[in-house]
């Protein structure tokens, strides 16, 4: 786990480093050119810079080990980061939009287009090439921040070169007016990412359920289910940075001793913990079948208090693992497979 978040630290500081460097081509673009277009892409770099400073620190907080009044651990503050993100990328297209219109009233002559093209070219292409590593070393290590951070670069990237063609069109045609539009435009989708990241954000502290972490559990739950497991529900998974929860209610034969009982729920938390990297708490609450209820899906072919025959098989769903109640009262018709 240590090595795992000095791992993180050291690409939040070369993205914070780069996005100094880049800042400053771009601010010196600007200069050149006097174009509103090139500011956009400069203030969006100031967002980077301020970003990388806040995601370092959140990345050394999430790796503080829990505490008594932290009982989750710290891993939330990367989806705070994640928030702080987007407000600032909300707040500079805001500001954009506002010089955009300025300038369409009081329109100035622009300079040195092709000089100004090219200094953000080179600095699309390394955005580009930081925001892929980014994303790719976050997926790997489990860091909504690094993630986050890499998306944005790459959405940097995507406007540094749309951005190149419209102001390749005001060079050719001398339209300088469309400087203040492509500006508007520029800014609607800025503000447009940064309230992606917000509302992941808030979605990730009000504990909203995490479609893909949820789909990952039942996935390996269903691989490594025994017939034993007469059923899981009332499952949650929570995600917070890169540590995951998973509490569930796990059906058992009724007759098993309590050494058994212990067994099988080892099992339940060794197939989870062998499959996901990171930090990762699992929670088992045994419950005892309910013979006349329970043995027409039970698995359990040498059930020695079986009261009826196994006439289905119910699939186990992140819909039915996640009700509060055992799966007896689901019919075969379209459960069971």
């Amino acid at each position: 786990m240590i090595k795992v978040n000095r791992e993180k630290s050291r690409w939040i500081i070369i993205s914070f480093v780069v996005s100094v460097i880049l800042l400053i081509v771009k601010f010196y673009s600007y200069y050149l050119t006097n174009s509103t277009a090139i500011l956009t892409d400069a203030l969006e770099s100031i967002v980077n810079v301020v970003t990388a400073s806040f995601a370092s620190y959140s990345i050394y907080l999430s790796s503080i080990p829990k505490d008594d009044n932290h009982p989750y651990g710290h891993g939330k503050i990367e989806f705070f980061s994640a928030g702080i993100e987007g407000v600032l990328i909300m707040m500079a297209g805001l500001f954009i939009i506002y010089q955009a219109v300025y300038n369409f009233f009081f329109p100035h002559e622009l300079e040195m287009l092709l000089e100004g093209m090219a200094l953000i070219g080179f600095s699309g292409l390394a955005n580009g090439f930081l925001g892929l590593k980014l994303k790719k070393e976050g997926k790997k290590l489990n860091s909504l921040t690094l993630v986050a951070n890499g998306k944005h670069l790459i959405t940097d990237t995507i406007s540094s070169f749309v951005l190149i063609v419209g102001v390749a069109i005001i060079f050719f045609t001398g339209f300088y007016v469309l400087d203040s539009i492509l500006s508007i435009l520029f800014s609607f989708y800025i503000i447009y990412s940064g309230y992606f990241l917000v509302r992941k954000s808030v979605a990730g502290l009000m504990d909203e359920t995490n479609p893909v972490a949820v789909s990952e559990t039942v996935g390996v739950l269903n691989k490594e289910r025994k017939d034993s497991w007469i059923d899981i529900h009332n499952m949650r998974v929570q995600q917070y940075g890169g540590d995951r929860h998973i509490d569930l209610h796990l059906t058992l034969p009724y007759y098993f001793d309590l050494r058994e009982v212990h067994e099988e729920v080892e099992k339940v938390e060794s197939a989870l913990e062998n499959e996901f990297s990171g930090v990762l708490e699992v929670f088992v609450h045994s419950d005892p079948c309910i013979p006349e209820k329970c043995c027409h899906y039970c698995q359990m072919k040498s059930c020695p208090v079986r009261q009826s025959e196994i006439r289905t098989k119910i699939h186990w769903t992140a819909g039915n693992m996640s009700k509060n109640q055992k799966h007896y009262h689901e019919l075969a018709d379209g459960q069971s497979s």
